[in-house]
């Protein structure tokens, strides 16, 4: 069962989906496929599959908060929005982040939910 929130850290060959919740964390490695083509240097082919599968491994979870270059995420982002828009309505972050352990990448979605969840919280008439 998916869980409600997870961090995905992209680069452009492999990303790391952590969902998670309040106890457990759940890991999941995507990694690209490097396929030949005729057009020498053209790996769009590649890219287009990788960035595909990120999308489809993030199928169920709420809301997602996606880390990485700035390269990585300009390229992943620009997919998702062309190709995938009913996953850009689930990504609710953009963060550029340098290499982060597994459990840093956990402690700074959960603090990232934390405050972005304050905010989406409306205010009661009192």
């Amino acid at each position: 069962m998916p869980l409600f929130h997870a961090i995905v850290r992209v680069d452009h060959h492999t990303a790391q989906v952590l969902q998670f919740d309040a106890a457990q964390v759940l890991a999941q490695q995507v990694r690209e496929h490097v396929h030949c083509t005729r057009q020498h240097g053209s790996n769009v082919r590649s890219e287009h599959e990788f960035f595909g599968e990120v999308c489809d491994a993030t199928k169920g979870i709420a809301e997602v908060l996606v880390v990485g270059s700035h390269a990585a995420l300009a390229d992943f982002r620009h997919y998702v929005e062309k190709h995938r828009a009913e996953v850009a309505l689930r990504i609710v972050g953009w963060e550029t982040v340098g290499h982060m352990s597994t459990n840093e990448l956990v402690a700074m979605a959960r603090r990232y939910f934390l405050v972005h969840a304050g905010m989406a919280t409306p205010m009661k008439a009192g």
